[in-house]
């Protein structure tokens, strides 16, 4: 009997049940989107899984950077998260979390998951396993901690750790700015020209025959290498002498490599941050949060923020300005309010109460520049753009009472045709002038999503619009049955018969209304109210600024349709 093959693979109780997930579409809620109307920033309310679904057809291939802070595991209630899920459960959420998130990223991009020792183990042979080995880049061990715990019986857990995985194997990091720190062992004993410099390393790192050979100084004393040789040619060496960059000490004795300051363009990041100047800490993550709501009992703020620093160096190392950063756990909204004050574009989805108890109201005082905690001081923040709010809409079917799957009451025409377009892999773009090209894949493929009873005569109509390479789908209730193949070009489908099976629906309920509204390009500038002057009496409540009425469909990022 042939041994069964083998593999390396992590498993657990229901690794394989991952769900079928039914891919919504997004509907703005502009009484809580807030600051400049034409704004790229997008803060979705919902399960974060069926949001990344929603994000699938605009954004793959297009964020540049995923930090998500997923619930650790720890057996504690937290009143935001149900933590303390099983093992098991826990890895299937976030397989398939992960899946999305790996997905979205652009070609350069890079994700970091950020966790404590209970599950972090796990996760990175998880991530291994589905995202390749070759695509793990580091762990940074972040000090989470400002002071160590003394009544801890075994170990005071005072870090987490960040995995870091990138797009590409050979994915390079941007340089971090030096600092004043950074630059003390330079000086200018010698008042060089060039500038301060320190000694550097003149050895090869390896055993190298070739780069053993005698340099001579100018006073004639010859200089034997090291025992692996120089780290240069004999060529390269020279063409140092004479540059400067290698020079002889006083009395001709000894050679060195001067390292100019003046050459450094910045440095690499290190996987250790400890410096809790530099990143943080857990303590001082509430404290901002306290800042900003002041009125609200600590008890009841968000339990696991995470400070501004942290997420400040992670953008510095992984972004530029303009690129979209994405966090799908974006709990009181830290990462979207550092991502706005660097000028990067974002993405947050939220669930629980945190949404609109802490994130729509501390990005509103980040676009009003009256956030001046976290890192607002260290980049001199003012204030300026904003952000759009999205539900995700309702479950496309549900289930009458006799448990046939019908088209959900809560859909009206617009969003009926965009669900559909999104189903079929389509992109909704209704044509200005021709109504039935309600979404398109090709130029020349488009759909046509109707409610009404098609005939022939109607589908007469259309082929005699339609040009000969064009083709089109039908999505209706019902067509009468000579209209099924009477054009080689016109594909006549069923709702919702042509869905089923596909994925699951109905597992949740919003109810906002859609209808579209174009970009408001004569709208006036949202101007920021500004850092708050220092006050000379104590200073009265500002009012908050109301919303706009309305709903509207989603003009995402506003880049137009993906063609």
């Amino acid at each position: 009997m042939p041994k069964k093959k083998q593999k390396l693979e992590l498993t657990w109780i229901g690794k394989d049940e991952q769900p079928q997930l039914e891919p919504r579409i997004l509907i703005e809620d502009p009484s809580k989107s807030y600051g400049d109307s034409n704004a790229e920033n997008m803060l979705i309310h919902g399960d974060n899984l069926l949001a990344l679904k929603a994000l699938e057809q605009e954004f793959t291939g297009k964020v540049q950077c995923i930090y998500v802070d997923p619930p650790f595991n720890t057996g504690q209630a937290f009143q935001h998260y149900e933590d303390g899920v099983a093992h098991s459960l826990w890895l299937t959420l976030m397989e398939s979390r992960i899946e999305f998130l790996f997905r979205l990223l652009s070609p350069t991009g890079t994700l970091w998951v950020h966790l404590d020792d209970n599950e972090v183990h796990y996760m990175k042979v998880l991530m291994d396993q589905t995202l390749g080995r070759s695509r793990f880049i580091s762990s940074i061990v972040w000090r989470a901690a400002d002071s160590s715990n003394n009544d801890a019986k075994q170990f005071s857990l005072d870090h987490n750790t960040i995995l870091v995985y990138a797009k590409s194997s050979d994915w390079e990091s941007f340089l971090l700015p030096r600092q004043d720190k950074d630059n003390l062992h330079y000086s200018n004993p010698d008042d060089d020209p060039r500038g301060p410099w320190f000694q550097g390393n003149l050895s090869s790192p390896n055993p190298r025959e070739n780069l053993r050979f005698d340099v001579s100084s100018p006073q004639g004393y010859v200089i034997h290498p090291p025992s692996n040789g120089w780290r240069w040619s004999r060529e390269r060496m020279n063409s140092m002498i004479s540059t400067g960059e290698i020079a002889f000490s006083s009395d001709g004795t000894r050679v060195m490599k001067k390292t100019y300051l003046a050459n450094q363009k910045g440095l690499s990041p290190s996987s250790l941050w400890s410096d809790i100047e530099d990143t943080g800490h857990n303590r001082q993550a509430k404290y901002e949060l306290k800042k900003l709501f002041p009125d609200t009992p600590t008890a009841e703020l968000f339990k696991t923020p995470k400070p501004e620093r942290l997420i400040y160096k992670i953008l510095q190392i992984a972004t530029k300005e303009g690129d979209i950063v994405l966090d799908s756990f974006l709990g009181s909204g830290t990462t979207a309010a550092v991502a706005h004050k660097l000028g990067r574009r974002w993405i947050g989805a939220e669930l629980g109460n945190a949404y609109s108890e802490a994130c729509i109201p501390r990005l509103r005082k980040v676009c009003d520049g009256t956030d001046q905690g976290g890192v607002s001081k260290l980049i001199e923040w003012v204030g300026g753009g904003g952000f759009k709010c999205y539900e995700l809409a309702p479950s496309l079917l549900k289930s009458d009472t006799h448990g046939n799957w019908v088209i959900s009451d809560e859909y009206n025409a617009d969003m009926l045709a965009a669900a559909m377009a999104k189903h079929e892999a389509f992109n909704y773009s209704p044509d200005a002038e021709i109504y039935w090209k309600q979404g398109k894949s090709s130029d020349k493929d488009f759909i046509f999503t109707t409610t009404s009873f098609v005939q022939v005569a109607f589908l007469d109509r259309l082929h005699e619009e339609m040009q000969e390479d064009e083709h089109l789908l039908i999505c209706c209730k019902k067509f009468s049955a000579p209209c099924a193949r009477r054009y080689s070009n016109i594909e006549i489908r069923k709702i919702p018969k042509m869905l089923l099976g596909k994925c699951e629906f109905g597992r949740d309920d919003y109810s906002l209304n859609i209808v579209n509204v174009p970009t408001e390009e004569d709208a006036p500038a949202f101007v920021p109210q500004g850092p708050p002057a220092a006050p000379t009496a104590k200073p009265k409540p500002k009012r908050k600024k109301g919303g706009r009425p309305g709903l509207s469909q989603p003009d995402l990022f506003g880049e137009g349709t993906a063609e």
